[in-house]
């Protein structure tokens, strides 16, 4: 709707300043045409916004202009109290800022807009953590929030996975992410992209240095092809499984990111067993498979088979000599 580009419009100027037209037209995705029109209608209407041509021009608004509207409609209003939920802000230390912004929004509300948000923010809740993760280590995610917007090196004490002795890295800070709950460093290490789960940081210093990030990379690029790395990592190891009806919803919940396909009937398509195939990093990533006891079997390869006998014949032998 045209009344609602206008106030976009109207809004990215208060935010921006000067805007070239161009750009206006491909975030609205109209022409620079209508733009050109849009400003005149503005102008009309007594906003004092004008069109300064040049290299360095663009749209922008008398120095000093500003309007109290907010421009948000009832679904905008609802999805900010909905993000109220997501949980994120306690880690960070915004609780209190976010309760207080969001009071500020309320007021600035049309009258008709409150009651669905206050509704909103009463009945959707989000909680990010999944079930039975188990309880958590506190993880002091301030000091990474700080040292993120520092734009210096970070010095990690950083404990991987399976070790037990911190090591130290410098790195070169982008941003943070929360995943399922879980926080992460998204840094470069000696120019390579990495990710270093938050739980796992033992000590973060800040050093004097300055951080030193790649030409033109965004966060959300450096995310994006560590999240690519960690799904789409192959499985070196395929394992061939028949489970029974009776699990499967639990066993397609749990493996869909080793799954690489969807389950089939085993013969008759009324039968009891369905087949389905597994991408695993190493046979003994099969053993974990023995938690669904006789509603599952190993089919292939062999040794996936013998890893499998053998953890059960040592939890065998576990409870024999115990009585």
């Amino acid at each position: 709707m045209k009344s609602d580009r206008l106030l976009s419009i109207l809004l990215l100027l208060q935010t921006r300043g000067t805007v070239p037209a161009g750009e206006l037209a491909e975030r609205l995705e109209v022409s620079v045409r209508t733009i050109y029109r849009d400003v005149e209608a503005l102008s009309a209407s007594g906003v004092p916004v004008y069109a300064q041509r040049g290299r360095n021009g663009g749209i922008a608004l008398l120095p000093g202009f500003r309007t109290d509207v907010t421009g948000l409609t009832a679904d905008e209003a609802r999805a900010l109290f909905v993000l109220a939920a997501q949980g994120a802000h306690a880690a960070l230390g915004l609780d209190a800022a976010l309760a207080s912004a969001l009071r500020k929004v309320m007021a600035a509300l049309p009258a008709p807009h409150r009651p669905a948000a206050e509704q909103t923010s009463r009945r959707i809740l989000v909680d990010p953590v999944r079930w039975m993760s188990g309880p958590r280590a506190a993880v002091d995610v301030e000091e990474l929030h700080d040292a993120v917007f520092a734009d210096r090196r970070l010095l990690l004490h950083y404990r991987h996975s399976g070790t037990e002795t911190p090591r130290a890295h410098t790195v070169d800070p982008y941003g943070l992410v929360v995943k399922a709950g879980v926080w992460y460093l998204i840094a470069d290490l000696e120019g390579v992209p990495r990710l270093f789960r938050a739980d796992r940081v033992k000590r973060a210093v800040l050093t004097e240095e300055a951080v030193v990030r790649r030409a033109g990379v965004e966060p959300a690029d450096v995310w994006e092809e560590l999240r690519r790395q960690v799904e789409e990592r192959p499985g070196d190891v395929r394992l061939r499984v028949r489970v029974h009806r009776s699990r499967l919803d639990l066993f397609v919940r749990l493996h869909t990111g080793v799954l690489t396909g969807r389950p089939e009937p085993e013969g008759d398509s009324a039968g009891e067993w369905l087949l389905a195939e597994l991408a695993v990093p190493e046979l003994a990533w099969a053993r974990s498979l023995l938690s669904f006891g006789p509603n599952l079997e190993v089919l292939s390869p062999p040794e996936a088979r013998r890893v499998l006998a053998e953890a059960a014949a040592a939890v065998t032998r576990l409870y024999a000599e115990n009585g």
